[in-house]
């Protein structure tokens, strides 16, 4: 069993940054991020191999979020810049065993999750 524990989120004015770390018990090959708005299913926005380092980003992201992690503190991060309106959610930490040998942005192949931390933007 992984526990994770998100942190860092609150609100913040159109074009800030903000950082959200998740403390997780153990690590698993793949850890991500995932955000959900109201009303909606949780969307996968990036995912890193931690074996690899290789990343994945959704095409909503690119280029303005950056994911990593820190394997002594046991800690994954999502660095947020040029953070926008539409960018208000609940960001949710996950850890996954791999499928297919990758990592995934698919809600159903993630194995973990945080309780969610919020995410408010304004313009």
């Amino acid at each position: 069993q992984v526990h994770l524990v998100e942190s860092g989120g609150g609100s913040v004015q159109a074009g800030g940054s903000l950082r959200l770390s998740c403390a997780y018990s153990d690590e698993t090959s793949c850890m991500g991020w995932f955000r959900q708005f109201p009303g909606s299913e949780r969307e996968g926005i990036t995912a890193i191999n931690t074996d690899s380092g290789s990343t994945l980003y959704a095409d909503s992201v690119r280029g303005r979020f950056t994911i990593s992690r820190d394997n002594a503190k046991k800690t994954l991060y999502l660095q947020m810049d040029s953070l926008k309106p539409e960018d208000t959610a609940i960001y949710y930490c996950t850890a996954a065993y791999p499928y297919g040998r990758r990592c995934h942005l698919r809600s159903d192949l993630q194995d973990y999750w945080g309780q969610g931390t919020q995410v408010s933007v304004s313009s």
